[in-house]
């Protein structure tokens, strides 16, 4: 199937995209290759193929969950440059330039 430049411009259009002619024609190009190997997989004969998510299994890698214990607050913040009240003290950054 072939992608018309008069296609490649309306859809740059829409994306809001400002394209060359030469990037145009290579869009149009590359659109249509795209497509006709769709059109290739689409006329092969799948029937009795079984739909696949993943060529292999899916297994989770992942660690358990598990409750472990964590840091406590004056470990965590042993090295803090600056704590009040058990919490960390950062310089404000949200309205700084305001003078506030």
């Amino acid at each position: 199937m072939a992608i018309s430049e008069h296609d490649v411009r309306h859809v740059a259009l829409l994306a809001r995209l400002a394209l060359t002619n030469e990037q145009v024609q290579h869009l149009a190009r590359e659109l249509s290759s795209i497509l006709d190997h769709i059109g290739e997989i689409q006329a092969l004969d799948l029937d009795g193929v079984e739909p696949t998510s993943h060529p292999f299994p899916v297994r989770n890698v992942m660690r358990r969950d598990e409750v472990r214990p964590g840091l406590s607050r004056d470990l965590a913040l042993k090295n803090a440059p600056e704590a009040r009240d058990g919490a960390f003290v950062i310089p404000r950054i949200v309205g700084a330039e305001e003078g506030a």
